[in-house]
C-alpha cells in the first residue's frame, strides 16, 4: 500500500516531504510490530537493544556509557534500562577491576536464554523486509546512510 493510501493524503508539497513522512510512518510501523512481538516477553525494543548489544560483546562486560553509544534510540536513558534489566535478572553489575569508580554490566545466562528464545521471532519479523530484494535492501541502506551523512 502507498503512503498516500495509508495516511489518506493525496498530495505532498514535493518528493522530499513525501519521503520524510514515509520514513517516519514506516519507522513507526516497524516499531509497532516490534512492540507487539516483545510484549509477551515484558520487554521494550530499547531493553531488547541493550540485551543484543551485551550479547554481541559477551563474554566481555561493558560500561553503561559504551552501551549508550551503541543504542539505536539515542534518546534512551540507558542507566534506567540497565536497572530494569537487572531487576529481571537478565544482567549483572560488577565493579570494574581496573577502575573502582566504574561499573561493568554483563548479560546473564538468563538474558542469553531469553534472546535465544526470541531469535526465531525476530527472524520472522525480519521477513517483513523480504518484500524487497537483497540488492534493493543494500541500496536502500546505502541511501539511508547517505541521508544521515547530510547532517
Amino acid at each position: 500500500m502507498s503512503i498516500e493510501n495509508d495516511i489518506k493524503q493525496n498530495k505532498f508539497k514535493n518528493p522530499y516531504q513525501r519521503l520524510g513522512i514515509n520514513l517516519i510512518y514506516t519507522g513507526n510501523w516497524m516499531m509497532h510490530q516490534q512492540l507487539e512481538m516483545m510484549r509477551s516477553y515484558d520487554l521494550t525494543p530499547q531493553q531488547y537493544n541493550v540485551l543484543r548489544i551485551l550479547r554481541g560483546h559477551h563474554p566481555e562486560p561493558m560500561k553503561v556509557n559504551a552501551i549508550a553509544e551503541r543504542m539505536l534510540d539515542k534518546t534512551s536513558n540507558t542507566s534506567r534500562l540497565v536497572d530494569k534489566l537487572l531487576l529481571k535478572e537478565f544482567l549483572v553489575r560488577r565493579v570494574c577491576p581496573s577502575d573502582r569508580r566504574a561499573v561493568d554490566v554483563l548479560i546473564t545466562e538468563k538474558g542469553l536464554d531469553l534472546l535465544k528464545e526470541m531469535d526465531p521471532l525476530i527472524a520472522e519479523w525480519e521477513k517483513n523486509l523480504h518484500s524487497i530484494t537483497a540488492e534493493e535492501a543494500v541500496h536502500l541502506s546505502e541511501l539511508l546512510d547517505k541521508l544521515r551523512m547530510s547532517e
